[in-house]
């Protein structure tokens, strides 16, 4: 709780000083709006933001759910298989290093400009993290604790569920943390590309009127909704996993 007080508190008094600099300097809206500005522009159109940020949230979750299911099936045969980690894990590092933004054009062309290239985007760009980390997670095992298991005569599958999985779960948190907040970069990008509805087409189309208060607007309801799906991630590890040495506050005694 003090953790998120302080942060409120900075972001906050980041806004206050912005608004104060922009009003002692006499900047004009249209190079950069007081933060006061950005509000009554959002208030003025809730519902037109809400439409747009409700497309573009709906667009990453869709990415991100496929990406995590795809993802930690994909590590699952990568542990488990040297085939397919000498095949997929090099494919999946080759695939990383391409500028995601360079293949959007290419989805939009398969896939249209409906909902469905964007969401391919925001999963391709999501699914590297999560797999490193469940790959991670997947190895980090004790070997003793893999040799007593085999002498308890547990099947591969309940290894992997009962102490592969668990061993791993700390770790693939920390990867859809990451993934989470690529998969709304991947769906902005797809909107840049080519979209009628979304915050990446609300940015745009303001940008091409010069409209600059309406995308600051756009941004801070992007900054806003990365920073909810973050936190709503962690809040997910502290309830799955409070027995990680991560969740444990500070000062708090070790059991």
């Amino acid at each position: 709780m003090k953790q998120t007080g302080s942060a409120v508190l900075v972001i906050v008094g980041f806004f206050v000083v912005w608004e104060i600099c922009v009003r002692l300097m006499g900047v004009p809206k249209y190079l950069l709006p007081a933060p006061s500005d950005i509000i009554v522009e959002l208030a003025a159109n809730p519902l037109w933001y809400g439409r747009h940020a409700m497309y573009t949230i709906g667009a990453c979750l869709l990415g991100f759910f496929i990406a995590l299911i795809v993802g930690v099936l994909a590590a699952i045969g990568i542990v488990y298989s040297r085939v397919l980690e000498s095949t997929l894990y090099t494919l999946l590092v080759s695939l990383n290093s391409i500028p995601k933004i360079a293949l959007a054009p290419l989805f939009i062309i398969w896939m249209g400009t409906g909902v469905s290239s964007k969401v391919a985007i925001s999963a391709l760009i999501a699914l590297f993290a999560i797999v490193i980390d469940t790959v991670l997670g997947l190895r980090s095992v004790d070997s003793d604790v893999l040799e007593l298991a085999k002498s308890m005569r547990a099947s591969p599958f309940q290894v992997l569920w009962k102490v592969r999985f668990p061993t791993a779960l700390p770790a693939m948190f920390a990867g859809m943390k990451v993934a989470i907040s690529l998969a709304l970069v991947g769906a902005i990008a797809g909107e840049f590309v080519a979209s009628q509805v979304g915050l990446g087409y609300a940015i745009l189309s303001a940008q091409g009127n010069f409209q600059t208060t309406s995308v600051f607007a756009s941004i801070v309801l992007l900054g806003a909704l990365g920073t909810m799906l973050f936190y709503a991630m962690n809040l997910i590890e502290r309830l799955v996993v409070p027995w990680h040495v991560s969740q444990r506050s500070e000062g708090a005694p070790a059991h």
